[in-house]
């Protein structure tokens, strides 16, 4: 199940999505030895951050919603935590991804470079955050141009670590985000984010969440996921892309490598199968591979970009001559 990604070579496809099991430098080594190629940090910014009070998460039976608020204790706080977890994932070959956010591209700059004193092995720019130098906070991941000053911003900060950008699903050419971001310096793409949504209590005729709204993940959002990625494989078909969104089950990665994905994703399905997900995932995957004769994850990858011609009007057999 080895893969390569960019200049590495990662043990597993395997990626642990942001926030799953938070920075904790203890449960990033633990998600490492549970089989994950890679594991993202928490999103971390600028300063503290408290997020939002409870309630924040719900199972509503589809999949997860929730609106935690980006908690977290500042880039200058977490750099040290980084450099822990790079420490402990590196006996296990696992790569280690630093997720950040900003609310201004030059923030994203300044917050890139405070984290990169934990020598992470990849950046990870999450620019569905809004930008306040928007009339309406529009994010950053909702206009080419935007995205693109962030992907500049960044790599003018910190030109030797490798990054990835993170896009949003709520946009309605992903794949031109992604060609800017290309263009301005990304080395990767990770898509998608979560999707925005609302659950509403009607018993109280309240949204469950003291947010109101929050972000879709899980099964319910894996249709989505697959469009975006295939959409941006198209786009940006030299440039490799972690597939995150809705992968619960081995054929769920082998669909999201099949849309174009190097990588795949996992986060919600550790609430479904717990802390074992990523292994089953990983156990199914490579009996599919096998059973279909195929050696490595990247045998699949972009399979769907296949032009297949379907004959709706096949010619008849000749009828034998009685």
């Amino acid at each position: 199940m080895k893969t390569s990604f960019l200049d590495f070579v990662l043990p597993s496809p395997i990626v642990l999505a942001s926030g799953v099991w938070g920075t904790s430098a203890t449960l990033l080594e633990r998600a490492g030895a549970a089989g994950c190629g890679a594991v993202t940090a928490k999103s971390v910014g600028p300063g503290p951050r408290g997020g939002h009070v409870n309630p924040t998460a719900l199972d509503w039976g589809h999949g997860l919603i929730n609106a935690i608020g980006l908690p977290n204790p500042g880039a200058e706080a977490e750099a040290p935590v980084l450099a822990d977890a790079r420490a402990r994932l590196e006996p296990l070959g696992v790569k280690l991804i630093a997720s950040f956010f900003a609310d201004t591209a030059e923030g994203f700059g300044r917050v890139a470079a405070t984290l990169a004193r934990a020598r992470p092995h990849l950046l990870e720019a999450n620019i569905s955050c809004p930008n306040v130098h928007s009339e309406f906070g529009e994010p950053f991941a909702a206009s080419a141009e935007s995205a693109s000053l962030v992907t500049a911003a960044v790599k003018r900060a910190v030109p030797d670590i490798p990054l990835i950008v993170k896009l949003a699903p709520n946009v309605p050419a992903i794949g031109r985000i992604a060609r800017a971001v290309v263009d301005a310096g990304a080395d990767a793409i990770c898509a998608i984010n979560t999707m925005p949504g609302m659950i509403i209590d009607i018993e109280s005729g309240q949204p469950v969440l003291q947010n109101r709204s929050g972000g879709l993940s899980g099964p319910a959002i894996l249709p989505i996921a697959l469009r975006c990625v295939y959409e941006i494989h198209q786009a940006v078909p030299e440039t490799p892309i972690i597939g995150v969104g809705g992968i619960t089950f081995g054929k769920d990665a082998i669909a999201m490598l099949m849309a174009g994905a190097t990588l795949v994703g996992v986060g919600s399905a550790m609430h479904y199968r717990g802390p074992q997900a990523v292994t089953q995932i990983q156990d199914e995957m490579a009996a599919w591979l096998k059973a279909h004769g195929h050696a490595f994850p990247a045998d699949v990858v972009g399979l769907a970009h296949r032009e297949v011609r379907y004959d709706l009007h096949p010619t008849p057999a000749p009828v034998p001559e009685p």
